[in-house]
């Protein structure tokens, strides 16, 4: 029995060694993080219990099919995966995918829960978004424009917190003048966690059950607390219908890492 483990887990190192291929080169990478019009998807998984009975060589075959399905998509698709056990009820892991088609986000799913691996996948949580041009910073003061400029600063694997909202439909009934002030409001009240906490929005009108997914990764999490707490307290806040239900809280975790953890 010790020695079929130590094959599985040598078998699982070479299956894995290399690195997890996330897009075609870099330089795609960034504009598909970066670029407005990028459709993401989360999709969050919790492992069945039959999984766990499977003896770890039929584990680590499993697994091995995830990789090289990421490399399969990996010129249309960055993938980012979080490790959500020990954290959240709702899942044992996530990802983040980003495509400039929403139908190529779909096909990856499709074909994942299609292998030996995703049979044993049940979906917990998908939340459907798109990446837009900010709406309202074109008339922010030349002050708040250069201090949104900086980039927060984490620790290799952060914390991740994914916290879809809803507005009510006074919200929508506000003109563009109403609604560029409140945000203006909320804006300065995050200034101060723009260092130690980086965020990123993506649109659901449509898509999904929200208005907005809103993504966030920090390494201190009080620093997170009490940005919630003082966006809380701006007037935009009171057209909040629904926030959360679910949050998800996890750590970004290599792919590798977490399909090791699961092949064990």
């Amino acid at each position: 029995m010790i020695l079929r483990w130590v094959c599985a887990v040598a078998l699982l190192t070479g299956l894995l060694m290399g690195g997890t291929a996330q897009a075609a080169g870099s330089a795609e990478r960034e504009k598909l993080l970066s670029d407005p019009g990028v459709y993401a998807t989360f999709a969050a998984f919790q492992m069945k219990h039959e999984w766990w009975n499977l003896t770890g060589e039929a584990r680590v075959i499993a697994v091995s099919e995830v990789k090289g399905l990421i490399e399969q998509f990996s010129s249309k698709i960055v993938v980012e995966t979080y490790l959500l056990r020990g954290l959240s009820d709702h899942a044992d892991f996530m990802f983040r995918l980003h495509a400039r088609s929403l139908s190529d986000n779909q096909q990856f799913l499709v074909s994942l829960l299609g292998t030996r691996f995703g049979r044993y996948l049940e979906a917990a949580t998908y939340l459907q978004g798109v990446t837009k041009p900010a709406a309202y910073a074109s008339e922010f003061s030349d002050e708040l424009k250069a201090a949104l400029k900086g980039q927060a600063e984490v620790g290799a694997r952060p914390y991740v917190i994914v916290i879809p909202i809803r507005k009510d439909a006074d919200w929508w009934a506000l003109d563009q003048t109403a609604r560029q002030a409140l945000i203006q409001e909320h804006t300065q009240a995050a200034l101060a966690y723009t260092p130690v906490v980086k965020r990123k929005l993506y649109h659901s009108t449509g898509l999904d059950d929200f208005d907005f997914i809103t993504y966030f990764e920090t390494d201190r999490l009080e620093e997170f607390q009490r940005l919630m707490r003082a966006l809380e307290q701006v007037k935009e806040y009171r057209h909040v219908r629904r926030i959360g239900h679910p949050t998800l809280l996890g750590t970004l975790s290599p792919l590798d890492d977490i399909l090791e953890s699961f092949a064990r």
